[in-house]
């Protein structure tokens, strides 16, 4: 069943610690003249009426961007998991009609312009509860479409079972695969060390030629 698209709501996830960066937010860092955040918040905002960003620590460091926080609700920094469960909980409270959320990584400043409807599309072709993003045979865990009644699912293997790896988690409910392979350079490129910020100058010269 197709998905309506103003049920979903866009969520960016940015709660990770960075360690490779040195700590800090990574999202921040500037990029042929702008920071990685805020390529990733307007690609989003002109495919979703709602984004909502997840993140930890003081608030009011992304009061400029005009987007709702939420900080994780399952604590040592759980990874991405803990991000969707989190969305989630913010959802129930704050926007009951939704009923999905799609999830989009606060450091991948080249995610596809028509990421979420092909995401939607596939994911009700394929008749699966669940969508993953891939590129190339490459799954990216983070870019995923999740149902927001996987609530208490979700929020018992983090904290009962101590869940980590999204691939283990969403399994048992059923994926659709939704591959990019056709754009020539990786859509889910993300700044992870400093050396990642010349390859992302790179990337983002070839794409405005």
């Amino acid at each position: 069943m197709q998905i309506n698209k103003d049920h979903v709501v866009g969520v960016i996830l940015a709660g990770g610690l960075a360690r490779r960066m040195g700590g800090g937010d990574k999202s921040m860092l500037q990029l042929g003249g702008q920071r990685i955040l805020d390529y990733v918040i307007s690609n989003a905002n002109t495919q979703l009426n709602t984004v909502l960003l997840n993140a930890n620590g003081d608030a009011e460091r992304f009061a400029e961007f005009g987007l709702p926080v939420q900080a994780d609700i399952v604590p040592d920094f759980a990874g991405p998991l803990a991000g969707v469960v989190s969305a989630m909980a913010w959802v129930n409270q704050n926007k009951p009609t939704a009923t999905h959320i799609i999830t989009v990584a606060a450091d991948t400043p080249f995610f596809p312009n028509d990421y979420v409807e092909r995401m939607l599309d596939l994911m009700a072709l394929k008749q699966q509860r669940l969508a993953c993003a891939s590129y190339h045979g490459r799954t990216q865990p983070v870019f995923g479409v999740w149902p927001v009644d996987l609530f208490d699912d979700l929020y018992n293997a983090l904290v009962e079972d101590d869940m980590r790896k999204v691939d283990r988690f969403t399994a048992p409910y059923g994926v659709a695969d939704v591959p990019f392979d056709e754009l020539t350079d990786n859509p889910f490129f993300n700044i992870n060390k400093p050396e990642d910020i010349v390859a992302g100058e790179q990337q983002l010269a070839h794409s405005l030629l």
